[in-house]
């Protein structure tokens, strides 16, 4: 008898794991800078890949000399979403080789979950994702705004993992397409899977001994096979 497949927590990075959108995110991010401080700046100095999006601000405010008063944050927020939906009609980018057919397959597996780990802020992701019609796909997250860093947000969605579905750290799969992402599922207690689809070489990637290492996402076979001999 065929045994079923045991309970996995698949823990989806964002940008350069599913989906690319050619600067769109680095673009929204300066209009609403530009909106609330009148300071024109198209970010090229300050490091994304891998890193938060509370991080990437605080970068930029403490760049021009500037902070946010109350409420402010949550209103630059909503406008760089605002800003990133209109950047996205029609969507710039695309899904990258192999997600929509790697989801597809996860979700025929009752007892595997769909979940992201993201340093987007949550309208952000929302935004990214919709704009490719996998939003639905996930049914939950962490996000960029829950964590000081990627570290803790790492660790926020392995708690998640462990009150929503009894599974403890090890039953969860970080993927990620930088080495911030395998940091922060070791800190977690997680598994590692990188996919060199983003900003870093399939070499620089190895050098992190991430668990499984993947061109990108088509190989099914591979990382499907990988997961069942957790």
């Amino acid at each position: 008898m065929t045994r079923a497949p045991a309970p996995l927590i698949w823990l989806f990075d964002v940008d350069g794991t599913l989906l690319l959108t050619k600067g769109a995110g680095r673009e929204a991010l300066a209009l609403a800078f530009r909106d609330r401080f009148g300071i024109d700046d198209d970010l090229k100095s300050i490091p994304f890949a891998g890193r938060t999006d509370t991080l990437i601000v605080d970068d930029i405010l403490a760049k021009h000399g500037v902070e946010f008063r109350n409420g402010e944050r949550a209103q630059f927020w909503e406008g760089t979403a605002e800003h990133m939906r209109r950047l996205m009609d029609p969507p710039r980018g695309g899904l990258l080789p192999g997600v929509r057919e790697l989801l597809d397959e996860l979700a025929t597996v009752l007892s595997w979950t769909r979940a992201l780990l993201t340093g987007n802020v949550t309208p952000m992701a929302h935004v990214k994702l919709a704009s490719f019609g996998i939003r639905d796909c996930f049914e939950w997250g962490a996000f960029g705004e829950e964590g000081a860093d990627r570290n803790a947000i790492a660790r926020l969605a392995v708690a998640r993992a462990t009150e929503r579905h009894g599974v403890p750290p090890g039953r969860c799969i970080v993927v990620g397409d930088t080495e911030h992402d395998v940091a922060c599922a070791r800190a977690a207690g997680a598994h590692a899977v990188a996919v060199a689809t983003g900003s870093q070489s399939r070499e620089e990637l190895r050098e992190h001994a991430p668990d499984l290492l993947l061109d990108n996402l088509t190989d099914r076979t591979t990382l499907l096979a990988w997961a069942r001999g957790l």
